[in-house]
């Protein structure tokens, strides 16, 4: 399968993805916001779907005052046209693109399957408010009460991906046994984010496996966490964009969409798979260590 159109990127995708949701809010048609700027519609309809071959971090200013987006939010965009015939991209927190915009928020909306490898903490579509809470007071220790809140509520509103009535994405997801032993907010936080997942395992749109410590190295290697993003097909089968791996990292983030690279996470992933447990085994050893805590 070929990597798809030579000008399509992720940053590209990801700033028309962005410039579509704030035209449509700001109650526009294509037609109408290409004529203000003075542009034949099929050339902001290029910019939307990630395809245009040049892309002026003047016209995006410009686009931006249009919809009345907010500031740092158009300099998050701007950061993204310039980095927009990057094809592997790491991005680098601060690094033209302001830390508070969130690339990968934008991209995890659009997917529709998510295969997964979690080695150390419950994945944030996975996690209780008590857990995310925890987790925020010791990330971010001089947050407000408030300032914590409403970083809660955002991973939370993550989740709605899974839960959403039209087409809710599919997650396959492979987690350690050490992300249940590791102790996050106390043992009553632990029991109840334990249970979550035994819960959230029975969703039909959902597959959780334990990978257990008896499994040992199962690649020889440590892979680290990571994330396969898919977007689905198109009416001839053809994916409509080509899927992603996402390595969260701890000053930046990687993004991946050469075909070689995908499919070497993809075989990771699925050594993974065949050493872990399976799925009603997986619930069994989530309800169990649920109970551990709750002695």
């Amino acid at each position: 399968m070929p990597d798809g159109p030579a000008s399509s990127t992720l940053p590209r995708r990801q700033l028309g993805r962005y410039l579509r949701d704030w035209r449509t809010q700001a109650g526009l048609t294509i037609a109408e916001a290409a004529k203000l700027m003075e542009w034949g519609a099929s050339t902001l309809q290029r910019l939307e779907k990630g395809n245009a071959d040049r892309i002026r971090t003047i016209d995006i200013q410009e686009l931006c005052r249009i919809y009345g987006i907010p500031g740092e939010i158009a300099d998050g965009l701007k950061g993204l046209a310039q980095q927009a015939a990057v094809k592997s991209w790491w991005h680098s927190y601060g690094d033209l693109i302001p830390e508070k915009f969130d690339v990968y928020v934008g991209l995890e909306a659009s997917a529709q399957q998510l295969s997964c490898y979690q080695s150390e903490l419950v994945p944030g579509l996975l996690q209780t408010p008590d857990y995310a809470r925890a987790l925020n007071h010791l990330g971010y220790p001089d947050d407000t009460a408030v300032e914590v809140n409403r970083r809660v509520q955002l991973r939370l509103q993550r989740q709605a991906l899974m839960t959403r009535r039209a087409r809710p994405a599919t997650v396959a997801m492979v987690l350690h046994e050490s992300v249940l032993r590791r102790m996050v907010g106390g043992a009553r936080v632990m029991a109840a984010q334990v249970r979550h997942l035994a819960e959230t395992s029975t969703r039909p749109n959902v597959v959780l496996r334990i990978l257990p410590f008896v499994a040992g190295v199962p690649l020889g290697l440590s892979t680290g966490p990571f994330v396969i993003l898919e977007f689905g097909t198109d009416s001839r089968g053809q994916p409509v964009e080509p899927p992603v791996v996402y390595v969260e990292g701890f000053t930046g983030d990687l993004y991946l969409e050469r075909q070689g690279d995908v499919q070497r996470y993809r075989r990771a992933l699925e050594g993974l798979q065949r050493c872990a447990l399976d799925v009603q085994d997986s619930r069994n050893l989530l309800r169990q260590v649920a109970k551990e805590y709750s002695s």
